[in-house]
């Protein structure tokens, strides 16, 4: 086993016993995170807090423009519709994953008219014209050769998930990013690839009982991602890819666990006399009224509704908890915090 295998056992030892996914909603707010990093690979604009106010109370973000708001909005649907079919335990096939192109492209502009046909990415048809990308504009096979390409890939993913050792955490995720790998080498699509590929992989951890990896969009990571994509193609090898992949999941989890650590620390010394003073006015309008909404909270406040997000993001599961939907649910408060008590 490679040492960065071990790590990642170790790291996942570590991200269980901390208790993180414990937290109430922890899994809703892990799956708008893996959306916005995804779309925001893309190009999207759109921040996490942006997402849970469009995903939550369907509160549109202003500045940011509405194509890369349904784009969101689309992948938040097509996780959902994905996470659901893993429950069927059905093999993959191509219609399957056109299925999922489509969630991901369902209101995109797509149609397009080419000298291999017509076709429309929306209702995810598989292309019907070459494509290339990336710098000096590097060519994906041939769209002819694309139908039995994909349905070869299914039948590898299938027979490849009835094989790996499932006790295997290092293998099983090893798995999932090759899946990742092979299926964007192939650009079934013409549109949406790293969207679906990366939401084929997610599903694929979820049906392994894994942590889904988040491919995290600062400038170097994303950097890393993508030149690693590139010379694991031009080198035939997909362990490097694979290892990036590896490298960066370890990542995320250890900040993950960090900073749910040092949100526990801060509630201990909020609990003694260091609540700020909007934290506690936020805390004591909750506690009297649980039913508000986000912009009821933000005027009676006087803040902005991104504010009042980021105060719920962080007691929540500590200091708060949600009870019922979030349209028709309300809070309960499960710590008493009060100044100098």
């Amino acid at each position: 086993m490679k040492d960065i295998d071990k790590k990642l056992i170790e790291t996942i030892n570590r991200y269980a016993a901390s208790g993180i996914e414990q937290q109430v909603d922890y899994e809703k707010f892990y799956l708008y995170s893996l959306i916005t990093h995804s779309t925001a690979i893309e190009g999207s604009t759109v921040t996490e807090v942006e997402n849970q106010l469009l995903f939550d109370e369907g509160i549109v973000a202003k500045g940011r423009s509405l194509v890369e708001q349904m784009m969101n909005v689309d992948l938040k649907n097509a996780y959902l519709f994905g996470f659901e079919w893993v429950k069927t335990s059905k093999p993959y096939t191509v219609d399957f994953l056109c299925e999922l192109s489509a969630k991901v492209m369902r209101r995109m502009d797509s149609e397009y008219s080419t000298l291999g046909g017509n076709f429309d990415s929306s209702k995810g048809e598989l292309r019907r014209c070459n494509v290339s990308a990336g710098i000096g504009g590097r060519s994906y096979m041939a769209f002819q050769k694309v139908p039995q390409a994909t349905a070869d890939f299914c039948q590898w993913l299938n027979d490849a998930l009835a094989s790996v050792d499932k006790n295997n955490a290092a293998a099983c995720y090893r798995l999932s990013f090759e899946a990742h790998f092979r299926l964007v080498t192939i650009h079934s699509w013409v549109d949406g690839n790293g969207r679906t590929t990366r939401l084929l992989m997610n599903i694929i951890q979820r049906q392994l009982g894994l942590i889904p990896s988040i491919v995290i969009v600062t400038k170097d990571a994303k950097g890393e991602y993508i030149q690693a994509l590139i010379d694991s193609r031009e080198q035939e090898d997909s362990t490097i890819i694979q290892d990036v992949m590896l490298a960066q999941h370890i990542t995320n989890l250890e900040s993950r666990v960090l900073q749910y650590q040092q949100s526990i620390n801060d509630t201990v010394n909020d609990e003694s006399d260091t609540v700020n003073d909007t934290a506690m006015r936020f805390i004591a309008l909750i506690k009297a009224h649980p039913e508000y909404t986000y912009d009821e909270y933000a005027k009676t406040l006087d803040i902005g509704r991104a504010i009042v997000a980021r105060h719920i993001k962080k007691l929540n599961g500590t200091i708060i908890k949600r009870i019922g939907s979030d349209k028709d649910g309300h809070w309960e408060i499960i710590t008493n915090i009060t100044n100098g008590q």
